[in-house]
């Protein structure tokens, strides 16, 4: 018997939905998952940027709903600590907060710009330079810390809550053709082929659900 409930949305679509997926796996949480169909109205405008609500992804686990994926990442580091779902040295778990806590919260032109369709392919799409401003920084955030760490992961060897934050990036780049430096293209490619990304990937292009205004060409 799973020991909590995730909720999620499209696995296509849904950015946060992947992270708060990717850091309850990561966590050794024992899961299911319940998903809210697209086509309801709130999920749809959560998808489409046009509410500021949070729906998704929402941590079930006894009594308790944890929602926010930042709060979600705090939780199960709490009742996993064998996880070690932060780095173990101080300096490195208050940058590994701070970046992950920029993706929280910043880079709103790349979310409008390059949306989350795991299913989609655009080579040659057309960056806006408001949205290469947040990749440029997003590049900036990934030297320093593989710089720092000697990677592959964003602090070494060790998978965190930082590179559950950034793994939907990585899928956007993907889908929109972004051009990468060969630091950022090798994390990319490292991210995307873990087990776990394959496996929502997978399930993402089996999906029929489909919101029109994420698959216009623009």
């Amino acid at each position: 018997m799973s020991e909590a409930t995730l909720i999620i949305s499209s696995k296509n679509y849904s950015s946060w939905s992947l992270r708060g997926w990717l850091l309850t796996r990561m966590s050794g949480l024992s899961f299911e998952e319940k998903s809210v169909s697209v086509e309801d109205p709130a999920t749809r405008e959560e998808l489409l940027l046009r509410s500021s609500s949070i729906l998704v992804p929402c941590l079930i686990h006894g009594k308790l709903s944890i929602w926010d994926t930042l709060a979600i990442a705090e939780y199960l580091n709490e009742i996993r600590p064998d996880a070690k779902m932060f780095p173990a040295d101080r300096a490195a778990r208050a940058r590994c907060r701070s970046v992950s806590g920029e993706m929280h919260s910043g880079f709103s032109a790349l979310r409008s710009s390059l949306p989350m369709n795991l299913r989609s392919r655009r080579p040659g799409f057309k960056v806006w330079s408001s949205a290469q401003a947040d990749i440029d920084r997003i590049a900036a955030i990934w030297h320093e810390c593989i710089g720092m760490s000697g990677g592959p992961f964003l602090f070494g060897g060790q998978y965190t809550v930082a590179d559950a934050m950034y793994a939907p990036v990585c899928t956007r780049y993907q889908t929109y053709d972004v051009k990468q430096d060969e630091v950022c293209a090798a994390y990319c490619a490292h991210i995307l082929a873990l087990p776990d990304m394959v496996a929502w990937t997978e399930d993402a292009r089996a999906e029929q659900d489909e919101v029109s205004e994420l698959e216009v060409e623009f």
